[in-house]
């Protein structure tokens, strides 16, 4: 199974892209990083629905979709693990997490979800939140795999 995360905006930082690097090339297939991008200045709303449609346009055919949201289902790691092993024993070639903009996901990209996950109820940069999402598709799949990585 692909694995692909798909987020609003360049990273500049190099730190946070080298993290993200280095959970995902301990992934085979390694995690496949897709940034979309509007550089028009737009109202909130119409940027916002940009967003969503730039990362809609970007999401692998068939794909699985899982949003990042607020709103969405907060999972301890063995449930995300348990999640993720079900979407692949389940035949999904390809699974994407979508990360939206600062003012979240288009209602258009939500409706489409498949899946609305939450990774806390505290606010994170949108940048870091890369990093967080990384490591827990990877901590999934050590768990999946039954490697020591994850220890309860």
């Amino acid at each position: 199974m692909r694995v692909h995360l798909l987020a609003v905006g360049r990273c500049k930082d190099a730190a946070i892209k080298s993290l993200v690097a280095d959970y995902g090339n301990r992934l085979r297939p390694a995690l496949t990083v897709i940034e979309v991008e509007e550089k028009r200045a737009l109202p909130s709303a119409d940027l916002k629905a940009r967003e969503g449609q730039l990362l809609l346009a970007a999401l692998p055919q068939g794909a699985t979709l899982v949003a990042l949201d607020e709103r969405g289902k907060s999972l301890t790691s063995q449930a995300f693990a348990e999640q993720v092993g079900r979407w692949r024993d389940t035949g999904t070639a390809n699974l994407a997490f979508a990360i939206g903009g600062a003012d979240g996901h288009d209602p258009a990209l939500l409706a489409r979800a498949d899946y609305k996950l939450s990774l806390s109820a505290l606010t994170w940069p949108h940048m870091l939140v890369r990093v967080l999402l990384a490591e827990q598709i990877y901590r999934a799949h050590s768990i999946l795999a039954g490697h020591p990585y994850h220890r309860e």
